[in-house]
């Protein structure tokens, strides 16, 4: 594994495919398609070179351990767009912001999918169950 494919989520391949798909006007919900196979081919190329997630410190109960596994949201798509040359910087920022305008309208979380409840407060960390 290459020095810092842990913290890595944009390879070569994924741009690419962005680069080859995205269109200017894309309605939301090719969008979302979109971010499904860029986020799938994320979760493929990890699994196919043995990428592991980097261990971290909880800041909330300093439980050492795998950080959560990476994936690509809606938005983190849209300003890859600006972040690799992709469309220019005035269409990606309004776009940005029409995507958080429709997430919120609609009640989706960050990868276009209906939300689910939020967690109960004090409900802990997610991993304490794991140590």
């Amino acid at each position: 594994m290459a020095a810092g494919d842990a913290q890595r989520v944009w390879f070569p391949e994924m741009i690419e495919l962005l680069r080859s798909e995205w269109r200017e006007g894309m309605a939301f919900e090719a969008l979302v398609e979109l971010r499904d196979r860029t986020d799938e081919m994320l979760q493929q190329i990890r699994t196919e070179r043995h990428i592991r997630p980097p261990v971290i410190r909880c800041p909330q109960c300093g439980h050492i351990g795998p950080a959560a596994e990476a994936h690509v949201s809606v938005r983190a798509m849209i300003l890859s767009l600006l972040r690799f040359e992709i469309a220019p910087a005035e269409p990606v920022y309004a776009l940005e912001k029409s995507w958080a305008r429709h997430r919120k309208q609609n009640g989706l979380d960050l990868n276009g999918k209906p939300a689910a409840a939020e967690p109960a407060q004090g409900a802990g960390c997610a991993h304490q169950g794991a140590r």
